[in-house]
């Protein structure tokens, strides 16, 4: 599923939620330089927000399609799974991963990301958790059963979102805790709201992982209900996100080669 995402990636790259200036803000004041790796860059989207704080930025991505619209955007990036990705002697400031930690080895990749930072340099792994309202949560839940009945991700979608990205968390917190090259781990959360008309958020639907790799006719499905739920309620909706970060800082001693 992680190198499905570049199916579409211009769909992907216009469709997906950019992150709070904030958190953009906090990772930068907190990184001893403007040297960033991106790992799982994608299409630049957090690449690019990085950028325009000042930051030079060089992104790593497991998909080739993601790299180059990434590319045709002016970042410089690589193809590589990051556990095997080669430094070559190149280190950063801060390592960072908008939506991707999770597709990941956690142990291996806070690894890696210790043997590219500088002393002093800043890992933080975030995500984007959204809340839809009550309404549209049910209709896409009851869609996703209906079409997918045998996948884990079905079960009703009214629960807190945070609920369900919980373990992404621990897992990310527990993996740097292990690679030894960090301090304790920390874990940082800025909210925010993002409005939708119905057209914008069936845009976005098919680039989450859930409908990545869903046969046309039954994606239509889902999308032909959450739309008439979106429609019920007058064509517009407000997401309430809260952009989670789990963060540490490379201890201060010499790097050593790691694996």
């Amino acid at each position: 599923m992680a190198e499905s995402f570049g199916t579409d990636a211009e769909l992907y790259d216009r469709a997906r939620p950019r992150y709070p200036d904030a958190m953009v803000a906090a990772i930068v004041a907190t990184s001893p330089g403007p040297d960033v790796l991106d790992v799982g860059c994608g299409t630049g989207i957090a690449a690019r927000q990085f950028q325009a704080a000042g930051c030079r930025v060089l992104g790593v991505d497991v998909d080739a399609r993601m790299a180059d619209l990434a590319r045709r955007g002016g970042l410089d990036a690589e193809v590589a799974a990051f556990e095997a990705w080669d430094p070559a002697g190149r280190d950063f400031d801060a390592v960072v991963a908008g939506q991707t930690w999770h597709w990941l080895d956690p142990v291996a990749g806070a690894a890696k990301a210790a043997q590219a930072l500088r002393p002093g340099g800043r890992l933080a792994a975030f995500w984007n958790v959204g809340q839809p309202p009550p309404d549209v949560a049910e209709a896409t839940a009851a869609a996703c059963r209906r079409v997918m009945p045998d996948a884990p991700f079905t079960s009703p979608a009214t629960k807190q979102a945070l609920t369900g990205y919980q373990a992404f968390f621990t897992k990310a917190a527990d993996g740097i805790r292990q690679s030894g090259g960090f301090g304790a781990p920390q874990q940082w959360q800025f909210d925010w709201e993002c409005s939708y008309t119905r057209a914008a958020w069936l845009d976005q639907l098919p680039t989450q992982g859930a409908f990545t790799r869903l046969p046309p006719d039954k994606l239509a499905e889902v999308l032909d209900d959450v739309g008439s739920a979106i429609d019920a309620r007058g064509g517009t909706f407000t997401m309430a996100y809260a952009t989670v970060v789990v963060t540490a800082t490379r201890t201060e001693t010499e790097r050593t080669g790691v694996a």
